[in-house]
């Protein structure tokens, strides 16, 4: 696998979550996604976003352009530093939510892209990886 591009982007602000969806359709777009593939990546990316600032209290996003033979990717990488998620069972779950929202951000998120990871310890944190390919 190669790695054509690779940027990190901060996750502080409601702009930035923006900024992220703009990037990701941009990308996306530079991989030469159909619109189907890049509707479903941008919308985890914003999914993944928002949970970073809201329950992980901000962080960065690494977005990457891949190539694997033939294949091309977009994989986005969020991390931040906050309380972390005691049950990822439990989380990945639909319907669960901590918040307003409607419990499809991680699980939704999941059935959008072709690569799902996620990491989380108490106290230290979340990483979530998505990528989508072509």
């Amino acid at each position: 696998m190669v790695t054509l591009r690779d940027e990190t982007f901060p996750i502080r602000s409601s702009d930035d979550i923006v900024k992220v969806r703009q990037i990701t359709r941009e990308w996306a777009l530079m991989q030469a996604f159909s619109l189907v593939d890049q509707t479903k990546i941008v919308t985890a990316a914003s999914e993944l976003a928002r949970n970073t600032l809201e329950h992980g209290r901000g962080g960065e996003v690494r977005v990457q352009a891949l190539q694997a033979g033939a294949r091309r990717g977009v994989r986005l990488t969020f991390v931040d530093q906050g309380p972390g998620i005691p049950d990822l069972d439990k989380a990945l779950r639909d319907g669960f939510t901590t918040g307003n929202g409607m419990g499809l951000g991680l699980s939704g998120s999941r059935r959008l892209v072709n690569d799902f990871d996620i990491h989380s310890e108490v106290d230290k944190g979340t990483t979530v990886m998505i990528a989508r390919w072509k």
